[in-house]
């Protein structure tokens, strides 16, 4: 039982006494059944806070032949599967966390060497004869006992990247560190005495030369999370029952942290969910882990208008993203695809793989977001954001001709960024329009099943307001306002709010083709 090799069953236990454990031990049935195989070879890419430590600490705990983890895991969802018992604790495991590793090696330089160095000790104390004092390279030893003994390893990665990330121009600590990742997977040799490899990490494997390591790895990723998706966060089944034990109202729970849309599954950060089922208090806290300074610079760049995109998400949209040009690291960004990758792998953006459409998760997230662009002092920004106010103050006061004049302004000024075509189009002026509403409203309800219907866009105040009223718009293209208005009432919009309490404006808004004319009515519900 060491550091590295064969290490205790103490960290996952941390977890296990914490107030809330979701359990993820499904996991584990997956890597069973892949153990040995050309699907043994796992990389598995996450933002902060989602987990990742949590799951190598967990499958550590159950391979390592370095503990007796029965009753840890007799009770959780593995037990339940038949190849429970047939692989629990009967591997010899090398648990690696690069992240920890930077403090003791007392360099980025000598981080490599440290970890060679630290594991081979450990090796010897168990494989003398196998190991002998000339061995320097951990794959040879790896090799060296599986020949002798026939045994062979699993090796788990934490944070594998941290490397890649934050030495990506130091050229020489990342050619050790790739020429090291390559001896453990790269080649026939580590089949033979490679049984799992589990990686965790924020980026996806790196393109270019780390990916000529570790090519070889399926990958799970913030893009493609396949079979692996509900063990990346919580599902929305887990927070349901986390919220009817705690006695907190769901939907205001979704409202503030949905959004991860991963494999068909709704997925909410496993940190900011924690937080606010034992602080009981609505807002952000994932982003209180990290900073957006480390992401501003990125935004600034604004290659092919990546502001003007921003402030599109900020309002409610989905953006394409074009994904497959990313490099997976933080220095080669060559067009906003790139920047918007990044964001998607970091967590600050959530993406639909069907659509490939990236957009802002959730309140928590936007929230934030906005404190940042406000703090850099977005021109465009600022600008719009003032005429918004005037165009949100106009419609609490019913002055439909000013709400008209407003949105035109705007739509002028926005008209070459959106294609202005259709009533899709007009939604996504409304939603630019109304950006200003993000400080006392939820994000735009966008086609909210109601009635007999689908109502265009739905805002709802946030708790702390409860005087602002909610807005159900309806827009309309070459009719009528008080088309747009009618529609409203006879197909029973304002069903979909029966469970909202406070006061509704009904806002129809209607746009002219041929004289290029908005118009507006307001009414009180």
């Amino acid at each position: 039982m060491g550091r590295f090799l064969n290490p205790d069953n103490s960290a996952f236990e941390v977890a296990l006494n914490s107030e809330i454990y979701v359990d993820k031990t499904g996991l584990l049935t997956y890597t069973n059944k892949v153990l040995n195989t050309k699907q043994a070879l796992i990389c598995n890419s996450r933002p902060r806070r989602f987990g990742k430590s949590i799951t190598a600490d967990m499958i550590t705990a159950y391979y390592s032949r370095g503990c007796n983890s029965k009753k840890m895991f007799e009770n959780l969802e593995i037990a339940q599967s038949d190849t429970f018992q047939k692989h629990l604790n009967q591997y010899d495991v090398i648990h690696l966390d690069i992240q920890w590793c930077l403090e003791p090696a007392g360099s980025v330089e000598n981080v490599v060497p440290f970890i060679i160095k630290s594991t081979l000790k450990e090796l010897r104390e168990i494989y003398p004869n196998e190991v002998p004092e000339e061995v320097n390279s951990l794959a040879d030893a790896l090799s060296r006992i599986k020949m002798v003994t026939g045994k062979k390893f699993i090796i788990v990665i934490d944070e594998w990247d941290v490397l890649i990330r934050d030495e990506a121009t130091n050229q020489k600590v990342q050619d050790e560190y790739i020429k090291f990742l390559r001896g453990l997977f790269k080649g026939s040799e580590p089949t033979k005495f490679i049984q799992l490899a589990f990686l965790t990490g924020i980026l996806p494997i790196k393109k270019l030369k780390t990916q000529s390591a570790l090519n070889n790895f399926d990958e799970f990723t913030m893009l493609n999370a396949s079979i692996l998706a509900p063990y990346i966060g919580f599902t929305e089944q887990e927070v349901k029952g986390l919220c009817q034990k705690y006695d907190l109202d769901f939907d205001e729970v979704k409202r503030w942290y949905d959004g991860y849309l991963l494999a068909g599954n709704e997925i909410y950060n496993p940190k900011s969910i924690v937080s606010i089922l034992t602080r009981k208090e609505f807002q952000s806290y994932w982003s209180q882990t990290g900073t957006y300074e480390s992401i501003v610079p990125f935004i600034n760049m604004d290659f092919d208008g990546l502001k003007t995109t921003i402030i599109k998400m900020l309002a409610g949209e989905s953006v394409r993203v074009k994904t497959t040009t990313y490099q997976n690291d933080m220095v080669n960004f060559k067009n906003k695809d790139d920047i918007l990758t990044l964001l998607i792998h970091l967590g600050y953006l959530a993406y639909d793989s069907k659509i490939r459409s990236a957009f802002i998760p959730n309140e928590e997230i936007r929230s934030e977001l906005i404190d940042a662009v406000e703090e850099e002092q977005w021109d465009e920004f600022l600008e719009l954001q003032m005429k918004s106010n005037e165009l949100l103050k106009a419609t609490w006061d019913f002055d439909c001709e000013s709400v008209s004049e407003a949105i035109e302004e705007i739509h002028s000024g926005y008209a070459s960024i959106i294609a202005y075509n259709d009533e899709n189009s007009l939604s996504s002026v409304l939603g630019i329009a109304y950006l200003s509403a993000m400080q006392y409203y939820f994000k735009p309800i966008r086609e909210l099943p109601a009635g007999r219907g689908f109502a265009d866009l739905v805002f709802l105040p946030r708790r702390e307001y409860p005087e602002i009223p909610a807005l159900i718009i309806e827009l309309k293209w070459n009719h009528s306002a008080e088309t747009a208005i009618q529609q409203i009432k006879e197909k029973k919009y304002v069903k979909a709010l029966e469970d909202y309490n406070g006061e509704i404006l009904l806002v129809g808004i209607n746009y002219d083709k041929k004289s290029k004319k908005h118009q507006c009515m307001i009414e009180k519900y």
